[in-house]
């Protein structure tokens, strides 16, 4: 069975290095902890309310 995950993290200037690498963590915890052997699929989307970066979500999906 396909399933979807979702993983967000804010963004701060100057601090977006150090976000995304604690945001690869975050999903390769996921990864091990799931027992997940199959990736189908990783998407990155930035988010914003005025056209600034704001946040971004990662969209894993994966069968499981």
């Amino acid at each position: 069975m396909v399933k979807v995950k979702t993983f967000t993290s804010p963004l701060k200037i100057f601090q977006v290095h150090n976000e995304l690498v604690a945001l690869d963590k975050e999903v390769n915890d996921f990864l091990q902890k799931n027992n997940i052997k199959k990736v189908v699929s990783v998407s990155d989307s930035t988010t914003n309310n005025d056209g600034g970066t704001m946040g971004i979500i990662r969209v894993l999906t994966y069968e499981g």
